[in-house]
């Protein structure tokens, strides 16, 4: 098969839409960019575990692809932290360490409440509103991966109105890699519960202009999102 054939298992039809303002075309996912897309997916699912072996061979015939577009996306995936290579060993699905969780929550803590203070000085009633579409009250009844999803979704709208693009995609990366092992915890109604009261408090804050405050309510967040990672990594 060539890497412009149909791919089992995966939809074709993706395409990775830009801003048009400039007239640029909308471009047609690639097989490896729908490759890619698909690993990534079953490793934040958990479907591929930390420190499991990505062996190209299976995953094409499984995808329905060459080796070609596998190894290439598993390359992708390298970049963007989900992989580890290893010389003669093979790929492996990253396992975070404590020490790399502390790492990423330490960059979280210095990114995000500086970029969520530039947000409240631009929030409009319309960011509110768009960030609110977010906050779900009943959590106990979302999976674990659709609240990741939505976890990152309402972070992402309260950090548009800073207009700060390559901040805000360093801080969703961040997200991703840690969401796999956040999913596991967030089955623990206690702690969706208490989520849902800090995200709403974090839209009160920026709604009434509170930077100082919202600040503090995100950092405070952050390090207790750092505390759960670290009680369900692998020992």
């Amino acid at each position: 098969m060539n890497s412009e054939s149909p791919v089992f298992g995966l939809s074709s039809s993706v395409t990775s839409s830009r801003a048009d303002n400039g007239g640029e075309r909308i471009k047609r996912a690639t097989v490896v960019d729908l490759v890619v897309e698909s690993l990534r997916n079953r490793i934040l699912s958990g479907e591929l575990a930390a420190g499991e072996p990505l062996r190209q061979e299976a995953l094409a015939e499984k995808l329905g692809v060459s080796r070609i577009p596998v190894r290439e996306a598993i390359n992708r995936l390298e970049a963007e932290g989900f992989v580890t290579v290893v010389p003669h060993k093979g790929a492996f699905v990253t396992h975070m360490s404590d020490e790399e969780v502390t790492e990423a929550f330490n960059i979280r803590l210095r990114m995000e409440p500086w970029l969520f203070a530039k947000a409240i000085g631009n929030t409009s009633a319309q960011d509110v509103a768009y960030a609110r579409r977010f906050l779900i009250p009943d959590m106990s009844k979302i999976s674990a991966s659709d609240w990741g999803k939505l976890n990152w979704k309402f972070h992402e709208a309260l950090y548009m109105p800073a207009r700060q693009p390559l901040t805000l995609n360093i801080i969703q990366r961040l997200h991703e890699l840690i969401d796999r092992y956040f999913r596991f915890q967030v089955s623990n109604l206690d702690i969706r519960e208490n989520s849902y009261d800090e995200h709403r408090m974090l839209v009160e804050a920026a709604e009434s202009g509170q930077v100082q405050y919202g600040v503090k309510l995100l950092e405070n967040h952050i390090r207790l999102a750092a505390d759960q990672i670290r009680s369900v990594l692998p020992r």
